[in-house]
């Protein structure tokens, strides 16, 4: 290839995996990889800075041309542990929610449930980037990735928004997928896929050399984060983004 398909991933940890692999496979001549955090890469794509993007599955539909085209994802079966409601009272009091300004998909994972499934609606707030110290009394919040992890332990009630969409919907829940607004070759579908799959393959060593002591990152890689998009995770997928539409 001639030009390098300009490829957008979150910096999160549950990325490091795939990450990893495009980073130590043949696919790496193809591509210039940038790391930022998932809202970010949907004004990306949206402006055209970016061929490729690991994107938030409520946010494929606003993306012209827009294609999942890879078998991997970040997704989860039950339990994600990084992707939570966080409060001091149990969820029939919360009275009001910050909604975390890096994810729409959690936000809107988070609405739908609030509704359908918790069956509450408490006052929305958009938070900034010190929100995590203004969760108290009757005011919850939204916390994604890594700082979720970190926080697992210092709330008395943590929601966990995949665990709540398996309850209620007996399915799993995809938080991102590899999209693109290119029509890519065969040949570098086929390297991006084995790149992805190469990465899972050093999860033992990933855990050894990250410096994360605030939650288990074996348990996290291997029961926590699910990474190939199979049947189940794209009906759960397909399920989240109809009832978005209603």
């Amino acid at each position: 290839m001639n030009t390098k398909f300009r490829v957008g991933a979150v910096s999160y940890l549950n990325t490091k995996p795939l990450i990893y692999g495009l980073k130590h496979s043949r696919v790496k001549e193809d591509i210039e990889l940038i790391l930022d955090y998932p809202a970010r890469l949907v004004s990306l794509l949206q402006k055209n800075e970016l061929d490729i993007a690991l994107l938030p599955v409520a946010a494929i539909p606003k993306i012209k041309d827009a294609e999942i085209f890879s078998n991997y994802c970040i997704a989860s079966d039950d339990e994600v542990a990084s992707v939570c409601l966080f409060s001091e009272v149990p969820i029939e009091e919360i009275q009001e929610v910050y909604l975390d300004y890096q994810s729409e998909t959690s936000v809107a994972l988070c609405k739908l449930l609030l509704q359908h499934y918790w069956q509450s609606r408490p006052l929305l707030l958009e938070a900034d980037e010190h929100f995590i110290e203004d969760i108290k009394d009757k005011r919850a919040g939204i916390i994604i990735g890594d700082r979720a992890l970190e926080n697992l332990n210092r709330f008395p009630y943590v929601y966990d928004l995949a665990k709540a969409w398996k309850d209620y919907t007996q399915l799993p829940f995809v938080f991102a997928t590899w999209v693109s607004t290119k029509q890519l070759p065969e040949s570098f579908v086929k390297e991006f896929n084995e790149a992805n799959q190469h990465g899972l393959t050093f999860i033992d060593q990933l855990t050894d050399e990250i410096p994360f002591t605030a939650y288990d990152l074996k348990k996290y890689y291997t029961e926590n984060i699910r990474y190939e998009l199979n049947e189940e995770r794209r009906n759960g997928m397909t399920l989240f983004m109809k009832q978005l539409q209603q």
